[in-house]
């Protein structure tokens, strides 16, 4: 029975996408991005009780990258997509360009299986780490306007040309060549791995400002989603500057 305890938590991941799926074409958002927060921590446990019950298959592997594709591929594809085409923009046809991160997606997801480089970090952006900054994102702009609130997050999201735009660079980072550290490490020192562990001060520091600073209207858990999408895109930037910086140092 133990070796189907990793599958079965996998299926939760991929039900829970399903879910968030149907929540962003009815443009639930909140409850899209807290279905999609589910399922990244339905694919964290999968992972670590494969480890602990020593339950590795080859079957737990795809089945991980198809629960990865509907969670983290298709569900914020479609949140974006969905806030694009209810915007009213003249071009709506721009609205299906967010789908180009569930074609990366999967196309990543297949390389990712393949790529013996990636077993300990990531080469280019996880789907789960594009997702959260995706989902929040949107959700915060939606609990913003149901409350009547000011927010820089609506002005982008409404503008024309950021979706679009957001929604290529997020594809392509999803199938780059950058070296990304995962977030499921062990207990490590500074010195072993300093990218990682300023990572987690910084989104500390971020968290507790956020909390204190971002307003809100009825609960603070509110300023949750724009802290989470803020963390997810430092950690993008932090890899993608340490990238800038290791090619700058080599000797020509």
């Amino acid at each position: 029975m133990k070796k189907h305890i990793p599958n079965i938590i996998t299926l939760l991941n991929l039900t829970c996408g399903c879910c968030a799926v149907i929540m962003a074409l009815w443009g639930l958002y909140l409850g899209s991005f807290l279905f999609m927060a589910a399922a990244v921590v339905f694919d964290f446990l999968d992972g670590f009780s494969a480890r602990l019950l020593k339950a590795y298959s080859d079957i737990g592997k795809e089945l991980d990258s198809l629960a990865d594709l509907i969670s983290f591929g298709l569900a914020p594809s479609l949140i974006l997509f969905n806030w694009y085409y209810n915007s009213g923009h003249r071009y709506t046809f721009l609205a299906f360009v967010p789908l180009a991160i569930t074609a990366f997606s999967a196309l990543r997801l297949a390389k990712f299986n393949l790529d013996t480089r990636q077993e300990s970090d990531f080469i280019g952006l996880a789907t789960p780490a594009n997702a959260m900054i995706i989902a929040p994102m949107v959700a915060y702009a939606d609990i913003c306007r149901l409350h009547n609130m000011p927010s820089f997050v609506n002005v982008l999201l409404d503008s024309v040309w950021f979706i679009p735009t957001i929604s290529i660079i997020l594809a392509l980072l999803l199938v780059s060549e950058i070296p990304m550290f995962s977030l499921k490490k062990k207990r490590v020192s500074f010195r072993e791995a300093p990218l990682f562990s300023s990572f987690m001060i910084i989104a500390v520091i971020v968290l507790i400002l956020g909390m204190i600073f971002i307003p809100h209207q009825n609960s603070i858990l509110e300023t949750l989603p724009p802290v989470i999408s803020a963390i997810f895109v430092l950690y993008t930037l932090i890899n993608i500057f340490a990238q800038i910086f290791r090619i700058a140092r080599k000797p020509s």
